[in-house]
């Protein structure tokens, strides 16, 4: 049986049932795992179309098995789904980039328990609390408990033989505060316990029960009149209600959610989480998940939530998140806020995520600029529903100033970036008077015409400094030119930064920290400078002219002589008798001299 046949007849059989499917290759691996709700009608989707995504053609003619797992439930499946992309790691699956391994805090599995920092978990009946992040929060917890409670810091055995016998002495930590010596028995293994009940408390959130204790035993000393240890508890009550305050975003202290958001681009999604309990933030992190087919935000916002609660044992049992029709774990709500406490939540996790994503894309401009470009370029290209990347972009301005002196300018980018030897100024010829549109057709047919002479290669994209009116006015000498529909071509309009497409009356509005629009708007600005520059140095030069032909005595070739050299009227009425003497001789300069004193009177 031939491999196209084994397929369809595999296509044929599959259920309608939820479940997972795999895609295996002619090595016998499998290279694609997916998660669908009716595995035959998503599996068949493969073969029934040319996908618009490159690589998943290619991946669809790499396969030549079709495996599947039937579950009861989505929300089995895209647990399934989620461990299977975690043990075989399949080419085609979204990467999920920070696999390293995290910090816990361990509260170790013996008599008078440590408390310590680790990133190994040994299954020797010992708590460990997290993952967390990074080692910052980790130490700062460390901190807060060495403050809070008397906890020992040394490996001893303190089994009850080796206290009675004492094999210990108390060390430098009994004698500053830090520990009460239980290695020589001076404090009771309950209440050492019942400090460790507290910590577990505290590193699950619980940070009320803990206010509450101290509050009633500062109470009790003070009705004993044990004023010292009554102190003693209000400065640790301090400590943990200002650590706690430097998490809290709400109002609310019984909050208790996971919040998670995405923003994705053409290569990569990132998702961040927050950790809520008692209205704290307890945890943040962000995480980059590198696509590799056509993934949705909602296929991708799925499997990250999955990971993200596995990984870092999330138990709440309500989560935020930006998009409706969410699939997670049962009994778990999903709330998509539009107002109040949860929505700020929600706001500060995009933030979150649009930084981390800024982060890393500032990192992969300095480590790997080649990537970096590549990715802009692609980004502009679906941007702007280009057929190519445009790596090739020239943007025209006009400029003009109460109708004199006339001019244009073409600036230059390529791969993203100014090409300023291939800028070019354009002074009008054709066109009478103040008239943009006639002076925007002259100058890009004249541009357009030349490099067709010159048989230099042509831009992928031109940019129009203005709106329907200058695009149509450009579209007409690319007509002409028959280049119309060879070249993609685009209007950006200033007011509201509209982007103007040929045949089309409803403008594009890129998002306002778009890096697409960003380059757009850095090759229009410069176009406007580099005509306003033009534009003044002609009329500056046109002033110099008009008020040298004045000057009785002087000739054409000295007016020419003299434009060149001094630039402006101001520098030429400025100089000295010697300086203009230097070059047109000593006679001339004195006319000129005396012209300008004659002036001033």
């Amino acid at each position: 049986m031939s491999e196209i046949k084994g397929l369809e007849l595999q296509l044929q059989t599959l259920p309608t049932n939820p479940g997972v499917y795999q895609f295996w290759d002619k090595n016998d691996k499998i290279i694609y795992v997916g998660k669908a709700k009716n595995l035959k009608k998503r599996v068949s989707s493969y073969f029934s179309k040319v996908h618009d995504y490159g690589k998943t053609n290619v991946m669809v003619k790499k396969i030549v098995n079709i495996k599947h797992i039937v579950v009861e439930t989505e929300t089995d499946a895209l647990l399934l789904e989620n461990n299977l992309i975690k043990k075989y790691q399949p080419r085609y699956n979204i990467l999920l980039k920070d696999d390293k391994s995290y910090p816990w805090i361990c509260i170790k599995n013996e008599r008078f328990p440590r408390l310590f920092a680790t990133r190994r978990m040994i299954k020797d009946g010992s708590e460990y609390f997290g993952p967390y992040t990074n080692f910052k929060t980790i130490h700062t917890l460390l901190d807060l408990f060495k403050e809070l409670y008397p906890i020992r810091t040394c490996n001893y055995d303190l089994s009850p033989k080796n206290i009675d016998e004492g094999k210990f002495k108390v060390c430098l930590e009994y004698h500053i505060g830090n520990c009460l010596g239980p290695c020589e028995g001076h404090q009771e293994e309950k209440e050492y316990t019942n400090q460790i009940v507290a910590i577990r408390d505290i590193l699950k959130g619980n940070f009320s029960k803990i206010r509450k204790d101290f509050k009633e035993q500062m109470t009790i000393f003070s009705a004993e009149l044990q004023f010292e240890k009554a102190h003693i508890l209000k400065e640790k009550l301090e400590v943990l209600e200002n650590y706690q305050a430097r998490s809290t975003v709400v109002n609310s202290r019984d909050i208790m959610v996971d919040v998670f958001s995405i923003i994705s681009d053409e290569s990569a999604a990132f998702v961040n989480f927050l950790q809520i309990v008692e209205g704290a933030i307890v945890r943040s992190h962000t995480m980059e998940l590198k696509k590799k087919l056509e993934e949705t935000e909602q296929e991708l916002l799925e499997l990250a939530i999955v990971e993200l609660r596995s990984r870092f044992n999330l138990i709440a049992k309500e989560i935020i998140v930006p998009l409706h029709g969410l699939r997670v774990e049962e009994g778990v709500k999903i709330t998509v806020p539009k107002l109040g406490d949860k929505r700020d939540l929600l706001d500060l996790s995009i933030r979150n995520a649009k930084y981390y994503r800024i982060d890393q894309y500032k990192q992969l401009k300095i480590v790997d600029p080649e990537r970096h470009t590549n990715r802009i370029m692609d980004q502009m290209k679906k941007d702007l529903r280009l057929s190519e990347e445009p790596r090739h972009i020239e943007c025209f301005d006009n400029s003009n100033i109460q109708g004199t002196n006339p001019v244009a300018a073409c600036v230059v980018f390529i791969d993203g970036k100014p090409s300023k030897n291939e800028y070019r100024h354009f002074a009008i010829k054709t066109v009478e008077g103040p008239d943009d549109f006639a002076s925007m057709t002259e100058v890009v047919y004249r541009r357009y015409k030349r490099l067709l002479e010159e048989k230099q290669p042509l831009p992928q994209l031109i940019i129009i400094d203005g709106g329907k009116g200058q695009l149509s006015a450009a579209l007409k000498s690319l007509e002409k030119l028959n280049l119309r529909g060879k070249i993609a071509i685009i209007g950006i309009a200033k007011r509201l930064e509209e982007i103007y497409f040929p045949g089309d009356s409803i403008p594009l509005y890129l998002d306002k920290k778009s890096e697409s629009l960003k380059i757009i708007q850095q090759l229009r600005n410069e176009a406007h400078r580099f005509g306003i520059t033009f534009h003044r140095n002609k009329r500056s030069k046109d002033a110099l002219q008009s008020s040298i032909e004045n000057i009785p005595g002087i000739g054409e070739k000295t007016r020419i002589t003299l434009m060149k050299h001094f630039k402006s009227m101001k520098r030429l009425s400025q100089a000295t008798e010697k300086e203009i003497s230097l070059v047109v001789g000593l006679s001339k300069a004195k006319k000129i001299l005396d012209f300008y004193s004659n002036t001033k009177k």
